[in-house]
C-alpha cells in the first residue's frame, strides 16, 4: 500500500506526498523491492536509491544521479505515478512529491515531481508541501540553531532548491509550520513579445524560465476574464498556446540543452486583493490548472517585470492566485545564466496536512494505474 498525505497550500492547491512503503503488494512484477523502513504509518520516509539499487539491474548508476532516477521511474515504474495522480485516487490538477535520498553534498532529500501528464522539473508549490511534511513530520531533522527558521536543502530535476521554513515549536505537542519560502533556480527572460498565432490570431507572449518555460499571456489582451468561470476557456486556450510554441522555433536553456520546450502558459491579470500585484493561473500540458499562483511561475514573472523595469522596489512581489491566496516573491540578487542577464528570487508560502491516507492498489481493480478521461 502507498501511504500519503493531502494538503492545502497556502495558494489553495492540494499537493500529495506519498513513500514506496512495500512494493510487493502493489504490483507481481516489482516483487525485488524491499520494504523500506516504516516503523510506523506514518505519511512519508525518504526512499533509498542504494535499496532499488540492490534490487534493479541497471538502476546502481542511477543511485545518486536525480535525472537518471526520475527516467528510470518514467520508463521502468510509471504505474505507480498514474495511480496516485489520476482519478480515482487523485485528479487532473494534483501535483505529487516523491522525497529520495539526497544526490548533492549538503543536501538533505531530493524530490521527484509528478502529475497528470509526467515529471515536472520543479515544483514551487511542491516544494512548499514536501517541507511542511518533512518537518512537522519529523522526517528530516535540520538544524536549529536557537533560530525562528530552518533550513532545508532539496535537490531537484532543475537544481538545488534552499528552502527556509519558519517554525514555530510553541504549538501544541507538535513542531508547527507557520511558511516556506524557498530560493529557486536563476529565472531569466529567454523572448520577449513572441508572436503565436493560434487559429487565424495573433498573440503576443514572453517566455521566461522559472525553474521551467513559461508563456505570460495577458488576460485582457486575448480577451477572457481572469475568473473560476472562465477556467475552462483557459485550459482550452493554454492547450492551444502550449502546441502552437511547441511546435515552432525551439525553446531551449542556455546552459542545459535538455531543458527545452515551453511547460506551461500564465495567464496574467488585474488582482482582486488589495495586497496583489497581479492575479494569475497557469496551465500546463493536457490542460491541467495550478489555482495556486504558481511558486516556479511567479518566479519566471518577476524575471519579465525585472527586465521591464516595473518589479517593486524594496518590497515582495505578490501575486494572487485563481483560489485567492498569496505568495510572495523578494529578488534576492541579479547574476547571468550564460550571457543572459538572470534574477535570483526567493518566494513564501504556507501550506497545512490536511490529512493522512492509506492507497489501497487492489489486483482487480481496472483502474489502479488510473484513470485519464
Amino acid at each position: 500500500m502507498l501511504f500519503a498525505a493531502a494538503l492545502t497550500i497556502g495558494v489553495g492547491l492540494i499537493v500529495l506526498l506519498f513513500v514506496l512503503a512495500d512494493a510487493r503488494q502493489l504490483w507481481r512484477t516489482a516483487a525485488e523491492i524491499k520494504p523500506i523502513g516504516l516503523a510506523i504509518p506514518v505519511v512519508l520516509t525518504l526512499l533509498s536509491y542504494a535499496a532499488m539499487s540492490r534490487s534493479y539491474q541497471g538502476i546502481a548508476d542511477a543511485a545518486g544521479c536525480r535525472l537518471a532516477f526520475r527516467d528510470w521511474l518514467r520508463i521502468r515504474r510509471d504505474h505507480l505515478r498514474r495511480g496516485v495522480v489520476l482519478e480515482p485516487r487523485g485528479h487532473r490538477d494534483m501535483t505529487a512529491a516523491l522525497l529520495t535520498l539526497p544526490s548533492s553534498p549538503g543536501s538533505d532529500a531530493g524530490v521527484v515531481f509528478m502529475d497528470a501528464q509526467g515529471y515536472p522539473d520543479v515544483s514551487g508549490h511542491g516544494i512548499m508541501g514536501a517541507a511542511v511534511i518533512a518537518i512537522e513530520r519529523g522526517l528530516l531533522m535540520p538544524a536549529h540553531a536557537g533560530e525562528p527558521d530552518l533550513r532545508v536543502v532539496f535537490d531537484t530535476a532543475a537544481g538545488t532548491v534552499h528552502v527556509r521554513a519558519r517554525v514555530d515549536d510553541r504549538a501544541a505537542m507538535r513542531r508547527r509550520v507557520d511558511s516556506v519560502a524557498f530560493t529557486n533556480v536563476p529565472a531569466f527572460v529567454h523572448s520577449a513579445g513572441r508572436p503565436v498565432r493560434i487559429g487565424g490570431r495573433e498573440l503576443r507572449v514572453d517566455i521566461a524560465y522559472g525553474g521551467a518555460f513559461f508563456a505570460i499571456v495577458d488576460t485582457e489582451a486575448v480577451g477572457i476574464p481572469l475568473a473560476s468561470s472562465t477556467l475552462p476557456a483557459l485550459r482550452r486556450l493554454g492547450v492551444d498556446l502550449l502546441e502552437a510554441l511547441n511546435a515552432g522555433d525551439a525553446v531551449v536553456h542556455q546552459l542545459t540543452a535538455s531543458v527545452a520546450g515551453v511547460s506551461g502558459v500564465i495567464f496574467t491579470g488585474p488582482p482582486q486583493d488589495p495586497e496583489a500585484h497581479l492575479r494569475n493561473v497557469t496551465i500546463t500540458r493536457g490542460g491541467i490548472a495550478d489555482r495556486s499562483a504558481c511558486g516556479a511561475g511567479t518566479s519566471a514573472v518577476m524575471a519579465v517585470l525585472d527586465a521591464m523595469g516595473l518589479l517593486p522596489e524594496d518590497q515582495p512581489f505578490v501575486h494572487e492566485g485563481l483560489s485567492g491566496l498569496l505568495l510572495r516573491g523578494r529578488a534576492l540578487r541579479r547574476t547571468q545564466v550564460g550571457e543572459v542577464p538572470a534574477l535570483v528570487t526567493e518566494i513564501e508560502g504556507s501550506a497545512w496536512i490536511t490529512g493522512e491516507h492509506t492507497l489501497v492498489f487492489d489486483d482487480e481493480d481496472p483502474f489502479r494505474e488510473g484513470l485519464d478521461i
